[in-house]
């Protein structure tokens, strides 16, 4: 048998018998390769399209403007005149519709109130780079709000006094000749500013609080100290009027976010006149123009609690739209004392904690005294 012959082939030198799937037909064809990249390129336009996204109003609302809250005259809402319940009812009206009233006739000095806020514009004079030691922080809540640049994207500077001695001691460092006169000066007119805060909440304690639980609470003395605070705000002058707009809403994105850095009651805004007052809440962002030499009187988060929720929460700027100099407002946060439950049957603490002798223990007691001093006496005349 010839060796080559097919028969004497191995069968591991066979070569393999693969059959592969013929290929995939191609287009052929310039025109049609332009064809197929016009119907890939309809394809990829329409399913990548992107859709146009417009917030809602409840994200970002849009500006209001509303006609002037209330104002309110202070003697006739403290004390007892025959407008007193027509004050009263005007007050909560624009508390409950806007968050606010204006307050007029308060009784401060207008020379104190401008001695303050003219001394209040060397604070912001302290440079930038010399600002680290009074910036405030989680553990410092007083000084400087922290403010990388004097660029376009900031509205103001701001600063939290209060009568914190490590922020006085730390400011006389920086501002050595003028701190000590501020200080002085403002502790003068948080006094004052605190007696009108109070008696506002007083006078709203007694009208809906004390209805709402049913006389059941108290109030502890003003002499347990609170935090009182008060933040000044050195306003950006000569705002080009095509950023004017992007400043205002990163002012209310700002403000928002920062909502609940003090908790408070009332806010009391004090400032030289303004263009506009600009209030923000969960319902909406509303601007008026306040009356002149007026105090804009704001709801804290803790009279939306107190008032279960009937009242809103709301803060407040004053805006200046003209040019010229630096302008200051200042916003005092006023926190009443404490709410203390009356106490309790049998108990021997009062609402401040002191001891309480009942009425049947002084009985008792006047009843033994007299019984020993009887004694007494026998003893000595028959012994």
């Amino acid at each position: 048998m010839d060796n080559n012959s097919p028969e004497s082939i191995s069968s591991r030198d066979r070569p393999f018998d693969f059959r592969a799937p013929p290929p995939s037909p191609v287009a052929s064809g310039r025109r049609s390769c332009v064809t197929n990249d016009d119907v890939l390129t309809e394809f990829l336009e329409t399913s990548l399209r992107v859709p146009d996204l417009v917030l809602p109003d409840k994200i970002f609302p849009k500006q209001k403007f509303i006609e002037n809250p209330s104002k309110i005259d202070y003697e006739a809402l403290v004390y007892g005149s025959k407008d007193y319940e027509d004050a009263t009812s005007k007050m909560l009206d624009s508390i409950a519709r806007v968050g606010c009233f204006q307050l007029v006739n308060f009784g401060i000095s207008s020379d104190l109130l401008k001695s303050v806020l003219d001394a209040a514009r060397g604070i912001f004079r302290v440079p930038l780079d010399k600002r680290v030691a009074v910036t405030r922080s989680p553990e410092n809540r007083s000084g400087f709000e922290e403010v990388h640049s004097e660029d376009d994207t900031e509205s103001g500077q701001e600063f939290v006094w209060s009568r914190d001695e490590d922020l006085k001691l730390a400011m006389e460092k920086l501002w050595p000749t003028g701190y000590s006169n501020f200080s002085e000066t403002m502790g003068r007119l948080q006094s004052d500013v605190e007696e009108v805060a109070g008696k506002i909440f007083s006078v709203v304690r007694d009208i809906f609080l004390g209805k709402l639980m049913g006389g059941k609470y108290d109030f502890v003395g003003v002499t347990d100290l609170i935090d009182f605070v008060c933040c000044l705000h050195k306003h950006r002058p000569n705002v080009p009027p095509d950023q004017y707009a992007d400043l205002l809403r990163y002012d209310v994105i700002k403000m928002m976010i920062r909502v609940n850095d003090y908790s408070h009651a009332l806010c009391l805004h004090i400032f030289d006149g303004s263009s506009e007052f600009h209030v923000y809440s969960k319902k909406g962002w509303v601007s008026f123009c306040p009356e002149k030499d007026s105090i804009i009187v704001t709801v804290g988060d803790q009279f939306q609690a107190l008032s279960q929720g009937q009242y809103k929460h709301v803060v407040g700027r004053p805006v200046y739209r003209s040019e010229g100099e630096d302008r200051i407002s200042m916003a005092f946060l006023y926190s009443p004392p404490p709410l203390q439950p009356p106490p309790r049957a049998g108990s021997s603490k009062d609402n401040r904690g002191r001891d309480v002798i009942s009425i049947s223990q002084q009985v008792v007691t006047a009843v033994v005294l007299t019984i020993v001093y009887q004694l007494l006496v026998y003893i000595c005349k028959n012994f």
